[in-house]
């Protein structure tokens, strides 16, 4: 390793953007954990505090450039915003991203020895917690990837999440990957077998779904997935999209249905009420839910993706809603939940007086920025009890996405996943993934072409519509987990991993001096 210390940036650098490799769609998550050790080991080697952060940062350019890779395509659909402008996006946002690794590497650095040692090793896992969480929550947040969730391809490890959640689930990984460093010690040799068989042994600890095959007439899924790209969704009387939707979404039967469509692809407005010039030439919405309710037998449901207007006193549109609306047999609307953490430059763009001037505007077309809604809230359906919702985005935000006062039997999760590329979406459903796991409960991904899931409550895929394919889904609705401790807790037991390895860090600190 003498070597990587001549020129420490450029190897940060390289390091950063090769651990980006762990992720989903290549899932080389031993490359990230060789990675995240070496660039340890090169903070240790600092000579100076700014230093430290400055591999940090370098770090996390190259990291969060390649894993956001599929940021650029965003920028294809919006004329406003030039495609060209999408190269320079993910390096752009990975400059900013950057500052919480750079923040994780100061911290540990703090806790350097003249030798690799634990304190190092452990108090590095406790600032990486922390540097994701303040990712999550600052300026609305970018929860996008933590580390955590390479795991899950392993799932005895990824399992863990279930107890402790996906950023302390990260700060173990970067422990873990620490421990590298140490393994020239017999005592460090001994605890890493120990905390291998601790990570693999978590599987015995995790719900496993009943067997069984569920009863005939047992509530049923159908999730549609029509393929339809970005550029499609402008039709402007939305009657081919409409006739994509029926024509995956089969026929009645004797069990009742739940029929689940995506984000983004129903364009009409549904709700009744608007002034009529706010329905343009479309066709009357009571028609359009009449379409949409003769799919559906006597018990069946749908829970669609679509927009809803609000108005002032005079009439005039304000703003809208991304949200999701439930219509039963008779074509009524009997629930809607809107999307609450928004998409900051997709649903709305910031400090609009600074940006706008500039010509720059939201990547998801229209002048009108989206207003968010209350937060996690469950839509009541009869025959099918509390069906929770997070709409696209909101799934990435661990410890989040339900209303605790009142346990969800499952998480619908629309999403228009058409803007991202080859990477994003199979980054997308893994995240979904990690919050069955945490929450233990099945989740179900609808969207406009792929990665459609139902995902069970210990996070196997049961089954799948491929990226870019039409399709649907039509299965028993999977069982509940209990209550996970993560459900319980949130990310207060987030918090205390953080503070146990952090306290352990200052401990063996103390002892070496």
């Amino acid at each position: 390793m003498i070597s990587l210390a001549r020129r420490p940036a450029p190897i940060a650098l390289l390091l950063g953007a090769l651990a980006a490799c762990g992720f989903a769609p290549l899932d080389w998550w031993p490359l990230t954990l060789a990675c995240f050790a070496a660039w340890m080991w090169l903070v240790r080697r600092a000579t100076s505090l700014k230093q430290a952060l400055w591999l940090g940062w370098v770090f996390g350019v190259g990291h969060f450039t390649i894993n956001d890779n599929w940021f650029q395509h965003a920028f294809d659909f919006q004329d406003k915003m030039p495609p060209l402008l999408g190269y320079a996006a993910p390096l752009a946002l990975a400059l900013y991203l950057a500052v919480y690794p750079a923040l994780a590497a100061g911290f540990a650095w703090r806790l350097r020895g003249e030798r690799a040692n634990a304190g190092y090793v452990l108090g590095f896992g406790a600032a990486w917690i922390a540097s994701e969480w303040l990712r999550s929550v600052m300026f609305t947040g970018y929860a996008w990837d933590p580390l955590g969730v390479i795991w899950v391809p392993v799932q005895p490890v990824a399992s863990l999440a279930a107890w402790i959640g996906t950023y302390a689930l990260s700060g173990l990984t970067v422990a873990l990957a620490g421990a590298l460093l140490l393994l020239r010690r017999p005592l460090t040799w001994a605890g890493a077998g120990l905390g291998l068989a601790l990570l693999l042994g978590a599987q015995a600890f995790s719900y496993t779904p009943p067997a069984g095959k569920a009863a005939v007439d047992a509530p049923r899924l159908v999730v549609v997935q029509p393929n339809v790209s970005q550029d499609q969704r402008g039709e402007s009387d939305g009657e081919l999209l409409l006739r994509k939707l029926s024509a995956l979404s089969g026929v009645p039967g004797t069990a009742p249905r739940l029929l689940l469509w995506p984000e983004g692809v129903v364009r009409d407005f549904i709700e009744d009420g608007y002034p009529t010039y706010a329905y343009g030439f479309q066709a009357s919405p009571y028609y359009i839910r009449r379409r949409m309710a003769a799919l559906l037998g006597p018990s069946d449901m749908l829970l669609t993706g679509g927009t809803a207007l609000q108005f002032d006193r005079n009439g005039n549109v304000t703003t809208a809603t991304n949200s999701v609306f439930a219509i039963d047999p008779a074509a009524r609307i009997v629930g809607r939940y809107d999307k609450a953490h928004l998409v900051p430059y997709g649903e709305y763009l910031p400090m609009p007086w600074l940006l706008k001037p500039l010509g720059l505007a939201r990547l998801v077309p229209g002048d009108m920025d989206f207003a968010d809604g209350p937060g996690p809230r469950n839509l009541t359906l009869p025959g099918f009890g509390a069906i929770g919702v997070q709409i696209c985005y909101e799934i990435i935000f661990s410890g989040q996405v339900i209303d605790r006062a009142r346990r969800p039997r499952l998480l619908f999760n629309p999403s228009n996943d058409a803007w991202f590329g080859k990477w994003g979406p199979p980054q997308h459903l893994a995240q979904a993934r990690m919050r069955a796991i945490e929450e233990g409960l099945p989740i179900v991904r609808a969207t406009p072409n792929g990665i459609s899931a139902v995902i069970a409550a210990d996070g196997r895929l049961i089954a799948t519509v491929p990226h870019e394919k039409a399709g649907a889904i039509e299965v028993a609705i999977p069982a509940p987990a209990p209550p996970t401790l993560f459900s319980r807790t949130g990310n207060w037991a987030t918090l205390l991993i953080a503070l146990l390895l952090a306290g352990a860090a200052v401990a063996f600190r103390r002892q070496r001096r």
